[in-house]
């Protein structure tokens, strides 16, 4: 028997998204078992209330108050399943702590998630943006999501193919409001290498083998990388990378590179990806900031919340600072969070 529903009224977000920026709930819900997710719908259906799913707010941008129910995935729980001498997969409740799930699989032995270290949010919201950092994706070993289809209150098992990954996407992101995810399944490594190939990490460990590494120092290195580069959202509201890396076609890339010869760019199968924070960079926003808001001075990719900024100025600084890139380069920047309410 599931435990009774808990809707609270006029509830304060602001201590519930990484930009710590001021909104309300109408109505909140707290999800602690996957049997009250269907009675919350049906509550918010039987009194025509629109309903956002809330995790971590590490990826939203509330531009005001909510008018409706928000439900908020605290699921909890972690376990193994398929255990052999080559791996597991590792199961995880939607509400589980992403940055902790990632130490715990290293602490382990087991390799796959350990490039994902710190990367801020829970584990039902990772397959949603198919978060990726240092050379790893999501979707690299992700077996399966565990979800609720909205519509029919059904249970659906969808595997890595059909989540229809990308970069920073997902069918999740571009259905966004069809599933709510209460748990999602990894396939996890002991023997697969190590991914130590970023720059940064090359830099970090230098002439170490990486066959003499451990998953938990790999995590431990992606840990100290990402702390010299990005702000502690608890100490600094932001919500991480504001911005997508954009993908633009070879031959837009070579007229931009006989323009600025130093441009920073990788090859894909797309055509060509910039690195958004050169981008910001070269257009002089790094280190910005007004009396609320501001830029990053380590990561021109982080918008932070400095002095009390509400979403409507997070998000006046990220249309200027996409104007700006776009005057500059001709090449368009499209953000990573969602937005919550008005642009």
């Amino acid at each position: 028997m599931n435990p009774p529903l808990t809707i609270q009224e006029a509830v304060s977000l602001q201590g519930m998204n990484t930009l710590a920026v001021p909104a309300s709930a109408r109505y909140l819900v707290d999800i602690e078992e996957p049997g009250q997710l269907g009675e919350a719908l049906s509550w918010a259906r039987e009194h025509e209330q629109s309903v956002l799913i809330l995790g971590g707010g590490s990826n939203q941008v509330f531009s005001g108050d909510y008018p409706g129910l928000v439900i908020r995935m605290v699921l909890r729980g972690r376990s193994w399943e398929q255990v052999d001498d080559q791996g597991a997969v590792l199961l995880l409740k939607a509400g589980e702590n992403w940055h902790e799930a990632v130490l715990y699989a290293a602490r382990s032995g087991y390799r796959g998630i350990e490039n994902l270290a710190l990367i801020p949010g829970t584990a039902g919201a990772a397959p949603v943006q198919n978060i990726g950092a240092y050379g790893t994706e999501l979707c690299d070993c992700l077996e399966s999501v565990t979800a609720l289809d909205r519509a029919t209150l059904e249970l659906k098992t969808l595997s890595a193919s059909e989540c229809g990954f990308g970069y920073r996407d997902s069918l999740f992101k571009r259905r966004a409001g069809q599933y709510v995810i209460l748990e999602i399944r990894l396939r996890l490594s002991r023997t697969a290498p190590l991914n130590i190939g970023y720059r940064d990490l090359q830099d970090y460990f230098g002439d170490a083998d990486p066959t003499s590494l451990t998953p938990l120092e790999v995590a431990e290195g992606v840990m100290a990388v990402r702390r010299r580069k990005l702000p502690d959202p608890a100490v600094l509201p932001n919500a991480g990378s504001f911005f997508k890396n954009p993908v633009v076609p070879h031959e837009q890339f070579l007229a931009l590179r006989e323009r600025f010869p130093d441009v920073v760019s990788y090859p894909v199968e797309e055509g060509v990806k910039l690195a958004a924070a050169w981008l910001i960079d070269q257009a002089g926003w790094k280190g910005f900031r007004n009396t609320t808001v501001g830029v990053h001075n380590r990561q021109a990719l982080v918008l932070i919340n400095h002095s009390g900024g509400t979403g409507q100025d997070i998000l006046a600084l990220a249309a200027d600072v996409r104007q700006s890139v776009l005057d500059k380069f001709g090449v368009e920047l499209e953000m990573e969070p969602g937005i919550v309410g008005k642009a």
